[in-house]
């Protein structure tokens, strides 16, 4: 993966700053350290922090077309561009480099924005037009790679992450208060919403073009919702026969690369079932990377050692305790950019790390396996309370819950509570987001910490009605798990798991992260299974367990499922906190910043050190608050501004009037001038 970053005049040519695009892509330099490029004309200028893994020689970007009409920065990987090759070769299209940019922009060059379709990967890209003067950015199906824009002062600006964008003195960093508010609801921010003020984000499965002065953006693919008379009505083993066919191929091509792979493997189902494949059909000396926590409540580990032994593969452990995620959560902050209910992503931040010191650049992950064959407890929640609306005298109400969260009801008095709470908006059953409203309106009680600034700049603005407005036309197509399922993966996935726990907190350390269950193949497939193959019963991802029979030991195909977490309050209330949580927590910081009320604040932080039982959005609420405030104190008060003042690309394609020269730099020459490949 890279980082890439541009600057385009929306309404002709205009100086475009040399100094600034090199800062913007200097401040990306964590996501692609080994090569950085720039390309800058009179309109338009595209930045790359290039991270080499397929052609770690001549891959350096931006990347240009035989006549350099055409100039392309991507971030991500396209797996399927060996393929594409040989067919635009066969077509007479010559090319310079072995690498996957190089095809995807001759794909553009022949198919132009149909080229999306073609295109298996994940990805962030960006193409400058030089003859039509037109800019194409678009971003992969599922929001794996990020990609962030804003428009200013006549010109638009796009980056991978929001931080080099703020290099910009021109652009504003303010939090916005409407992002507070979703991430308060849906634990993240809507779709093309990111945590500032007039920063956006480019959706997942989208692009945008830029051309005579029009700025578009369209959608081009979208979570499948099927009717029943798309149903794939087929035997289960056939189901079977078929998916593992397609998820062997999803993590073949994803080991494509010309540096080490590895995988995590936290002992799971969905890490577990990546890694069997890998080590019994491709390698079997791949590298896998858990984590274990000193909180036993959280730890997995025993699961992990278990997997490691049975396939017999080289394992490394990283102890986590709650000092460390206290210790690295500004950190990963810094990195993930957006306030979060959790503190999940700091773990993940740490084992990036050690990673990266292990000497390998990509590792595969089970992001997405929940989401698509119906992993999660909120799908069976969903299905149950149905149920109860419809059965409303059944006797088998409560056996149904107790299944779910058999832990849970210890006594007679929390089994009354647990059956009221889900008992909550029944006659609500066709509402068609019916399966999520009850944990956003509970969600919604950390909105009761806002200061009474912040409720009155939030005005009167309802997310749950925005997300409405969101929805597909053809939503109310798919059954009750169908659209639960549409709505995480919507929401969560790509704003939060894919971001916050994924990409961000992986390429801090420049490790790119590929996870073979999103797959457009493998989605698309599983939108077409009927609902009781992925919840049978009760029984989650049954055709994915089914799947992995012969494969994976018992011990981990039975095990309940067990969501990634880690320490909330006893980590960001540990008793030796780092100086900056500790100055986030204070009670003038708090009045200052003007998001949090101060007394409440106090109270709950109180409450959390004290023996009193809490309750989950309590936790929730308390690492909103922490979050908001360092983020805050990094983005809005005390940003760097300047990151280097002399950056030096390795290739500079500078077009400006009376320039036209294409400068690199090599070991033995340094900066200099020289004949570039199919000019």
């Amino acid at each position: 993966m890279c980082g890439i970053t541009g600057i385009s005049h929306i309404r002709g040519p205009g100086k475009i700053s040399l100094e600034t695009l090199g800062q913007m892509t200097e401040m990306l330099r964590h996501r692609g350290p080994d090569e950085s490029g720039i390309y800058i004309d009179d309109q338009t200028g595209l930045g790359s922090s290039r991270l080499s893994i397929i052609d770690l020689t001549s891959g350096t970007q931006p990347i240009h077309n035989e006549n350099k009409t055409l100039w392309m920065v991507l971030n991500g990987e396209i797996f399927n561009y060996p393929a594409l090759r040989k067919e635009l070769q066969s077509e007479g299209h010559r090319f310079y480099t072995s690498t996957d940019t190089e095809v995807a922009l001759h794909l553009y060059e022949r198919d132009s924005v149909h080229c999306l379709k073609r295109l298996n990967g994940q990805f962030a890209m960006a193409i400058w037009n030089t003859v039509k003067k037109e800019l194409f950015i678009a971003r992969d199906r599922i929001g794996i790679c990020p990609l962030h824009y804003t428009v200013n002062n006549g010109c638009l600006y796009f980056a991978s992450e929001i931080k080099s964008l703020f290099v910009t003195p021109k652009i504003s960093r303010e939090i916005n208060p409407i992002a507070l508010d979703q991430i308060a609801t849906f634990w993240t921010t809507l779709p093309g919403y990111t945590g500032f003020k007039n920063i956006n984000e480019l959706p997942p499965g989208g692009y945008l073009r830029l051309c005579d002065g029009q700025l578009s953006i369209q959608k081009y693919w979208d979570f499948p919702l099927r009717s029943k008379k798309d149903r794939n009505d087929s035997l289960p083993e056939e189901i079977c026969e078929h998916l593992h066919a397609l998820l062997s191929d999803a993590v073949k091509i994803r080991l494509q690369a010309d540096v080490p792979v590895g995988s995590y493997l936290s002992g799971g189902l969905d890490s577990s079932s990546i890694t069997a494949i890998v080590a019994s059909q491709f390698n079997k000396q791949i590298q896998t990377f858990g984590i274990r926590f000193k909180e036993p409540d959280f730890d997995e580990s025993i699961h992990q050692h278990h997997m490691a032994e049975f396939l017999d593969v080289r394992h490394h452990e990283l102890m986590v305790s709650n000092n460390d995620i206290a210790e690295n959560f500004a950190s990963t902050l810094w990195h993930t950019e957006k306030p979060t209910l959790r503190t999940a992503s700091t773990p993940l931040f740490l084992l990036s790390k050690r990673v990266s010191e292990s000497g390998v650049k990509v590792i595969l992950t089970g992001e997405g396996a929940d989401e698509i064959f119906g992993g999660y407890d909120i799908f069976k929640e969903a299905l149950i309370r149905k149920f109860w609306a419809r059965q409303p005298d059944s006797k088998t109400r409560a056996n149904l819950i107790t299944r779910i969260y058999p832990d849970v009801f210890t006594t007679p008095a929390l089994k009354n509570s647990f059956i009221a709470f889900f008992g909550q908006g029944l006659d609500a059953a066709d509402d068609p987001l019916f399966s999520h409203l009850i944990r956003w309106n509970n969600t919604k009680r950390i909105k009761t910490f806002f200061s009474d600034d912040l409720k009155n700049e939030i005005g009167s603005y309802e997310g749950i009605d925005e997300m409405r407005q969101l929805l597909p036309e053809n939503f109310n197509s798919g059954g009750c798990l169908a659209r639960a399922q549409y709505l995480e993966s919507k929401l969560l996935l790509s704003n939060y798991l894919l971001s916050s726990q994924g990409d961000r907190v992986a390429m801090a350390h420049s490790v790119e992260t590929r996870p073979p269950y999103l797959d457009h193949r493998l989605i698309e497939c599983m939108a077409r299974v009927p609902s009781v193959w992925k919840i049978l019963g009760l029984n989650e991802k049954f055709i994915l367990k089914k799947t992995f029979l012969d494969l994976l030991p018992e011990e981990i195909l039975s095990r309940p499922k067990k969501p990634f977490r880690a320490p909330i309050h006893a980590s960001l209330l540990a008793p030796s906190l780092p100086e900056e949580i500790q100055q986030a927590l204070a009670e003038k910081t708090i009045r200052n910043n003007g998001y949090f009320h101060p007394k409440k604040t106090a109270m709950l932080i109180k409450k959390l050190k004290s023996k009193t039982p809490l309750n989950e959005v309590e936790g929730m609420a308390l690492a909103a608050i922490v979050s908001t405030q360092l983020i805050d104190s990094q983005f809005v008060k005390n940003f760097p501004m300047s990151v280097s003042r002399y950056f030096k690309p390795d290739l500079l394609a500078d077009f400006r009037a009376h320039k036209r020269r294409i400068l690199c730099r090599d070991k033995l020459r340094g900066f200099h001038e020289q004949e570039h490949p199919l000019s």
